[in-house]
């Protein structure tokens, strides 16, 4: 019989828009934001062992350390806990996402945890308990299990069905520099906004770039305050040939460059320091024009 795959691909979380809607009485903040997720990505890989381990590798896994708070191990406890198994597991992450980058890259770790040891370990459990597991996690989680374009609501934990969405090219790139979420919170003049009014879907590319360049990142004021060269970055994705919008994601320092589906987004220009990626988003299924 064939060996099982006990790997995971944790893609890269992209808000096309992101508003802040107001901070809740517990000082969490409840937002609205359109999501996708691109094909750039960590690689998560499992096998049995005896205990619970991580090893970190790749171009950011030196940014890391592998003890218990680590996500992906924190993500394995908790299913365990969940499930009544014994935790064990030898994890290694492929750190290919920069970290503390608005890309959601710790998220999709844990995320891929849940996935993956559910298949090692062969626990069933049902998709809403997952889903509870996973916002016990963090915010970003819950979006990031489920791996698919969504309307996200409340604190990151409500999803809904995204709009039909047109293909499209999708560039990343981050300025070297790690920004920490709290911060960027933290430097947020809490003028509130109210949920975007969106269509049932965009024919195109063209279409889909217009609405969302009226639609903002309310974090991306309080972001470029706290990490001046995001506006750099901005400025050289939207010199790119066939750049169609450029905005930051989440809560930075990573931008989006988005292109029209045939549009060459590898053209954008390599800095010295600075990680770029270029490709299309991740996951078939989503719905399509």
């Amino acid at each position: 019989m064939p060996s099982v795959d006990f790997s995971e691909f944790a893609p890269a979380k992209v808000n096309l828009y992101l508003r802040v809607l107001g901070r809740r009485p517990d000082g969490y903040h409840r937002l609205d934001s359109l999501v996708v997720f691109a094909g750039a990505g960590d690689v998560l890989s499992a096998e049995p062992d005896q205990g619970l381990s991580l090893t970190l590798a790749g171009p950011f896994g030196d940014r890391l350390a592998a003890g218990p708070d680590n996500l992906v191990l924190r993500a394995a406890r908790a299913l365990a806990a969940a499930a009544g198994v014994a935790p064990r597991a030898r994890l290694h992450l492929e750190k290919r996402l920069p970290v503390a980058a608005g890309i959601g890259g710790g998220s999709a770790d844990a995320a891929a945890a849940l996935r993956l040891l559910s298949r090692l370990w062969r626990v069933a459990l049902p998709a809403a308990r997952l889903a509870e597991i996973a916002a016990g996690l963090g915010a970003d989680v819950p979006v990031c299990l489920a791996g698919q374009p969504a309307r996200l609501g409340g604190i990151g934990e409500r999803l809904d069905t995204a709009p039909a969405l047109p293909a499209f090219g999708l560039a990343l790139v981050n300025p070297g520099v790690a920004l920490s979420t709290a911060a960027v919170f933290r430097r947020w003049q809490g003028v509130s906004s109210e949920p975007a009014d969106l269509p049932d879907g965009w024919a195109d590319a063209d279409s889909l770039a217009a609405v969302m360049g009226g639609l903002g990142n309310s974090l991306e004021a309080p972001a470029m305050a706290l990490c001046p060269v995001i506006a750099e970055v901005l400025k050289t994705l939207r010199a790119t040939p066939g750049c169609l919008l450029a905005r930051m994601s989440g809560s930075g320092a990573t931008c989006y460059g988005l292109f029209g589906a045939q549009a060459a987004a590898a053209a954008v220009p390599a800095r010295p320091g600075w990680w770029s990626w270029a490709g299309t988003t991740h996951l078939a299924g989503q719905a399509m024009i």
